[in-house]
Parts: structure tokens; C-alpha cells; sequence
């Protein structure tokens, strides 16, 4: 660590991630621990609120001791503390903002919210920094994930002698996420939770042009998405096709009997269940794909981000790929472990609001809606 680089400790609990990590210059990863609350949730088919909450109240502490340990520096070490205000479940949010204020007070260091969504932008800005890549901006950055699908315009300018970047909002999803339409046709086909992955996995076996589904046509604002439309076409397909009755029960039995695999799951699958699964992804990474396309050269961006956990689909990287080596435009992802929720990304943002002067004292308070802009 070189004399000018600041240690930055990021706390993440926005939903079913208790993630501490421990970042120096914004951009070096010393420590990033995630513990995942899939295993508790699992059962129910998505997150718990309550149960999210007390999981995160007996993670927390031992989260945060093995990233310093990890890292191997002390508390006392850190330039400052980093925590996630909002946007989340509240209760959950409520943990980690009051844990990081009484951190910060104790150890006399400088508390940093940070909005989620920010920490998704520095997700992509963490890596490519750490590569020696410098993303030109302004960019469009799009975030997927269970519980956003957000297009911004990112963009900086000069604070306090450093950067402080801006955002301003171009469209979003209007009813479900993609990866919340991910989840719930997972749910319908038995394809266990979360359900992105496997998904992702049996698409590849499947005729991505066997079944066909309506793009969304959005008023209004062309850059806002829509994916409940093409979730629900699914349950119809399903109704119509009686005869996929039996192997979807099949799945769910392996399911309770703990058989998860991508692989235990295929082999319960029909083609044509194959078909469905490939065409439903098929439908909604096209769509995510020329939106932020659109929204790029409608904003003449010169590059863009893609963040969150939906992020981590191997289709959706090689479609994006694929259209920004057509089009001339380069585009980044975080690697697929800092796609999904992590505190390295919270405490890079954080690391960013730090050099700009911006500090949260003992009022701050967690926000369920907290905006981006």
C-alpha cells in the first residue's frame, strides 16, 4: 500500500448479503466477505424480510472481523467507514447503517453512506482500475439484478480537489426486474432458487427460437422496461401445455430432496421445456441489450457499464459483447463475484465520497427508496 492510498471499510446489507471488505485507493481489494443467505431463503422461493434481518444481526460482527483479519490491518487502521443507506429492505439496511455508525464513533473515523445502485457503477470502475483500464465517460450504465433495472447517464465532475461522479436516471423497469421475472419463472418451472443460474445453464441446451414472445412497447418513455408481460406469457405457455405437468412436479420432488444442480435438473427436463427456458432468456436479454444500446447512442455515451447480478449471465455478456464489437463501443462488466451484492463495490463508492468531502454523521438513517437521481 503506497502512502496515498486510503483504507477504505465498506459494510453491505441491503437484502440477503451480510458483506464486509476492506479497499485501499479505491480500486485494490485487501479483503471481501460475503455471507449469503440463499440456504435460509431457498425454502420460501425468495427473500424473507424478517428472516434477512436476523441473519444479518448474527453475521455482522463476524463478517467485519474476518474482512479486517483478511486484510491484515486493524480497525484502528481504516481511513474510514463506508456503509449502505438505501436503497433495500428496510430492517435489513437498518443493521449494517447502525453498526456502521457505532463503528465509526468508536474508532473516531469519518462515516460514508453510499447509495447501492452507486456501489453496482463502482463495481465496473473497481476492476477496470485494477486492470489499468480507465472507462471513458460519460457512460450509460445499466443495473440488472433481482431487484433493479435501471439505465443511468454516469458521468463526473471536480470536488474537493477530486471527482465526484453524477448520475441522472434514463429509464427503468416499470413493474418487475429481470432477474425478479428470472426468479419467478424459475418458481413456475421448478428450476429452484435463485433461479438466474440455472436458467442460464439450461438455456444453453434449449432452441432459443422455439417459442415466441411480444416485445414490450413502452409509452411514454422509451428507455423504461417492462418484463411482467413476458413472465406472464410464460405461465400461459405453461397452461396451454398441460403435458409439462408431470416433469415440473418431477423437479420440484428433486428439489425438496435437495437435488439443485443445473445438471439433476436438465436431466428432469423436457426439450421442450429446454425451448421455453432458452426463449424467455432470449426475449429479455434482447430487450435489456437495445435499450441500453439506444440509450447509449441517444445520449452519445462513450462507454458502458453493465452491473449487478443479473451481470453475471453468460449470455447476456456474449450479447453485449457481441453488439458493442458491431457497433465500436466498449463495454464493462465486473468480474461475475462483484456482480452481485458485495461491500468491495460499497467501499469503493465510498472511497470516491470520501476524497470528495462528503461525510454522514450519527443522524444518518437507512432509506428503503433511496434514489440515485
Amino acid at each position: 500500500m503506497t502512502a496515498k492510498e486510503h483504507l477504505i471499510l465498506g459494510i453491505e446489507s441491503s437484502c440477503d448479503e451480510t458483506a464486509a471488505a476492506v479497499v485501499a485507493g479505491g480500486y485494490r481489494i485487501l479483503s471481501n466477505v460475503v455471507a449469503s443467505q440463499d440456504d435460509i431463503h431457498r425454502k420460501y422461493g425468495g427473500v424473507v424480510p424478517e428472516l434477512a434481518s436476523r441473519e444479518h444481526l448474527r453475521q455482522i460482527v463476524p463478517v467485519v472481523r474476518e474482512a479486517v483479519e483478511q486484510a491484515h490491518i486493524t480497525l484502528g487502521d481504516v481511513d474510514a467507514v463506508a456503509v449502505t443507506q438505501g436503497p433495500g429492505l428496510i430492517g435489513a439496511l437498518l443493521v449494517g447503517v447502525t453498526y456502521g455508525k457505532v463503528l465509526a464513533l468508536s474508532l473516531g473515523k469519518p462515516l460514508v453512506a453510499v447509495n447501492h445502485l452507486e456501489g453496482h457503477v463502482h463495481a465496473v470502475l473497481l476492476e477496470a482500475r485494477a486492470a489499468g483500464r480507465e472507462p471513458r465517460l460519460p457512460a450509460v450504465c445499466l443495473i440488472v439484478s433481482g431487484g433493479h433495472t435501471i439505465l443511468y447517464h454516469v458521468n463526473s465532475e471536480p470536488a474537493n480537489g477530486a471527482s465526484r461522479f453524477t448520475y441522472a436516471r434514463i429509464g427503468g423497469t416499470r413493474d418487475d426486474a429481470a432477474g425478479e421475472a428470472y426468479d419467478k419463472v424459475a418458481r413456475m418451472l421448478a428450476l429452484g432458487y435463485p433461479g438466474g443460474p440455472n436458467i442460464d445453464r439450461l438455456a444453453a441446451f434449449g432452441d432459443a427460437h422455439a417459442v415466441r414472445f411480444s416485445e414490450p412497447k413502452m409509452a411514454g418513455n422509451p428507455y423504461d422496461f417492462s418484463f411482467s408481460g413476458i413472465k406472464t406469457a410464460v405461465l400461459y405457455h405453461l397452461r396451454k401445455h398441460r403435458e409439462l405437468e408431470p416433469e415440473i412436479e418431477a423437479r420440484r420432488q428433486a428439489l425438496a430432496r435437495g437435488e439443485r444442480s443445473a445438471d439433476a435438473l436438465r436431466a428432469l427436463s423436457s426439450a421442450a421445456t429446454l425451448n421455453l427456458v432458452a426463449s424467455f432468456q432470449r426475449a429479455v436479454i434482447t430487450n435489456l441489450v437495445a435499450q441500453t444500446f439506444a440509450a447509449t447512442e441517444q445520449h452519445t455515451a462513450r462507454s458502458i457499464f453493465v452491473s449487478g447480478g443479473v451481470a453475471a449471465n453468460s449470455e447476456l455478456r456474449r450479447a453485449f459483447e457481441a453488439e458493442s464489437t458491431r457497433r465500436g463501443i466498449e463495454v464493462f462488466f465486473p468480474s461475475r463475484a462483484l456482480s452481485t451484492d458485495n461491500a468491495a463495490m460499497i467501499a469503493a463508492a465510498g472511497h470516491a465520497r470520501f476524497l470528495a468531502g462528503d461525510r454522514a454523521d450519527d443522524t444518518l438513517d437507512a432509506e428503503a427508496n433511496l434514489p440515485l437521481a
